[in-house]
């Protein structure tokens, strides 16, 4: 399997750290609002390469954090007059729908930066004893010059940044020693959340946090360090000069960067009018036709969102659902259950398509030719399944479908179970629809989930369930 690494500008073999293990970090976003599609594409893309890694029979430890104190948090707090807590975690909660939605894996662990302040005090007084950092009238800065190999991940000068102006830099140039250095804990502001540290009341700065949860819930060294390609200057440059500063050893091996998400040919913003919430794609497209169409191209290219592609999209899954419904119908009205000697010479065939797939897949997760593999395989399955074909060859075709599709996060078995997750989401809704005192839609509820096999139980402690 070859990686491209943006650290080395080249594709590289991949080898983990521990056999058969992965140990993988992704960024995840700041909660101050609904998620945008532009944070639905390292979503999508990173938890088809996990995916993929546990197709391969690797164990992924999958780490994706919230940033959850922020200033963007804060304004959105003082703008409804609550406090940057229940901003953030009303939208932890209403992202975690959106990504359920999108059919993304559940994190092994989504630490919370508010949760990891004490770690991050910790890195910072480490850094200032080993000379890598200072404090200025309760502001920690990081001597971005006394690590000598800053730049390596963006390929950016110090001296080109030097003379590159402020455009590049953080924010209070006046107090540090180079202006350069970049801010690791900051004094608190009035009405702001604060945390004690030895330096001032205040907060981590941004790039501090993720070094800290990854080497939490990772280790000191890990496999993949993932994001969005905005992130790789300051963001990932900064984290890896704090990280290797402080443990005194190489903090990830692979960078992943996926690229920029544009809509109609133009950078998404909302002064143009062109910034949409997964919440508002989901009301016009099933969001399965949001992951297709992000996996419809290499996830380091930048992708353009329209109306006509998503409707491409859409066109491109129905071929590939039709297919299996089409496998299941055929499948219930077998009348011969074992494959003919005929047949196992065509299923035979179909491993050609799975080589296809894991090829496009092993060469740096190019999921685009992956689907054309998928879409070669319903192409033979149209072909060759029929009403004279043996369960045992339905079945075989329809399994291999399911398998590569699972690896790209694609539902095609929608009878399989329903989700936790959303047990607890129709659960929730059910308690609101009782203390509305709509007991018409709570029982409806409570028969929609009986219907799949899920029994409630109202007890003192709460709403219990189980499956039947």
């Amino acid at each position: 399997m070859r990686l491209y690494n943006t650290l080395s500008k080249r594709k590289e073999e991949f080898v983990p750290l521990e056999e058969g293990k992965v140990k993988m970090y992704v960024c995840g976003p700041t909660v101050y609002n609904y998620i945008h599609i532009g944070n639905a594409r390292p979503m999508i893309v990173f938890d088809t390469v996990r995916r993929y890694f546990e197709y391969k029979g690797y164990e992924v430890n999958f780490v994706s954090n919230f940033t959850d104190v922020d200033d963007k948090i804060i304004k959105k707090s003082i703008e409804e007059g609550i406090s940057a807590q229940e901003v953030a975690q009303r939208y932890i909660a209403e992202c975690i729908k959106d990504m359920n939605a999108m059919n993304i894996k559940p994190a092994t662990k989504n630490p919370l930066a508010t949760e990891e302040i004490c770690g991050m005090v910790e890195m910072i007084q480490s850094l200032i004893d080993k000379g890598y950092a200072y404090e200025k009238n309760g502001t920690v800065y990081f001597r971005t010059r006394t690590f000598k190999e800053y730049g390596k991940l963006s390929h950016k000068n110090l001296d080109d940044l030097q003379s590159g102006g402020r455009a590049l830099l953080v924010s209070g140039v006046d107090e540090k020693e180079d202006s350069l250095d970049f801010v690791l804990w900051k004094p608190k502001k009035e009405g702001e959340p604060a945390w004690k540290s030895p330096w001032s009341e205040g907060r981590p700065g941004w790039h501090i946090e993720c070094s800290v949860m990854s080497k939490k819930y990772l280790g000191e060294q890990i496999d993949i360090h993932a994001g969005g390609e905005d992130l790789i200057f300051p963001h990932h440059e900064n984290e890896i000069a704090q990280s290797e500063a402080a443990n005194g050893k190489e903090f990830a091996k692979y960078w992943l960067h996926n690229g920029f998400l544009n809509i109609d040919n133009r950078k998404m913003s909302k002064s143009l009018g062109n910034f949409f919430t997964v919440r508002e794609i989901g009301e016009k497209y099933d969001l399965q036709v949001l992951r297709f169409f992000m996996l419809s191209a290499h996830y380091r290219s930048p992708l353009n969102f329209s109306a006509d592609l998503m409707q491409a999209a859409g066109t491109g899954l129905d071929r590939i659902l039709t297919a299996a419904k089409n496998l299941k119908f055929l499948r219930s009205n077998a009348n011969k259950e074992n494959m003919t000697q005929e047949e196992q010479q065509i299923f035979v065939k179909t491993n050609e398509y799975v080589e296809a797939f894991e090829h496009a897949m092993d060469d740096d997760f190019n999921t685009a030719d992956a689907i054309s593999a998928i879409f070669d395989l319903v192409k033979y399955a149209n072909t060759t399944a029929n009403g004279e074909s043996s369960k045992e060859y339905l079945e075989g075709v329809y399994a291999l479908l399911v398998k590569l599709t699972d690896v790209l996060g694609i539902i095609i078995d929608t009878e399989e179970e329903i989700l936790d997750a959303d047990i607890e989401v129709l659960i929730e809704e059910r308690q609101a629809a009782r203390k509305a005192r709509d007991f018409k839609r709570a029982d409806e509820i409570r028969d929609e989930l009986l219907q799949k096999g899920i029994v409630l139980e109202d007890t003192r402690e709460g709403v219990k369930w189980k499956r039947a």
